[in-house]
């Protein structure tokens, strides 16, 4: 779906929650692929059980990248991404939890381009037991409607 929502029209503390996601182990054997990120944490089972998780764990970045693509549910014609920043990963992800995620308005503030405005987001990432697993900001370059 495509929408216009300008700078202004973002307000301060709303939200939006998206469906779940089970993280796989193709997943994560994908994501490897991928990366090349072959690790024992995520590749191999028997040595997990010698660490403290004792089981294999999601990639951090497959966890962001599959959030990310989670919260694309629109498409805004007048804005894009700017960046992200503050990335953290506050407790591992293993092989069949379910992911949602939560983005909130944070914060708002003139761009050195007046046409444009930057929009923060809090990306909030949480297992099935409602535990935060990742966070971050994302953060838009968004078009103004009054200039």
């Amino acid at each position: 779906m495509f929408i216009k929502k300008y700078y202004e029209e973002f307000e301060l503390e709303e939200s939006r929650t998206t469906l779940g996601r089970t993280i796989t182990e193709t997943d994560i054997v994908m994501h490897a692929g991928q990366t090349g990120d072959y690790f024992p944490h995520h590749m191999d089972e028997e040595w997990c059980k010698t660490q403290p998780f004792k089981e294999r764990i999601a990639h951090g970045t497959l966890i962001f990248s599959v959030a990310v693509g989670m919260t694309a549910q629109v498409i805004n014609e007048v804005a894009m991404t700017y960046g992200y920043e503050r990335l953290r990963f506050t407790k591992p992800v293993f092989i069949g939890d379910t992911i949602r995620v939560k983005v909130s308005i944070k914060d708002k503030k003139d761009h050195k381009r007046p046409q444009y405005g930057l929009v923060t987001e809090l990306v909030e990432v949480f297992n099935q037991k409602d535990e935060l697993v990742m966070l971050c900001e994302h953060i838009l370059l968004t078009e103004k409607k009054d200039v």
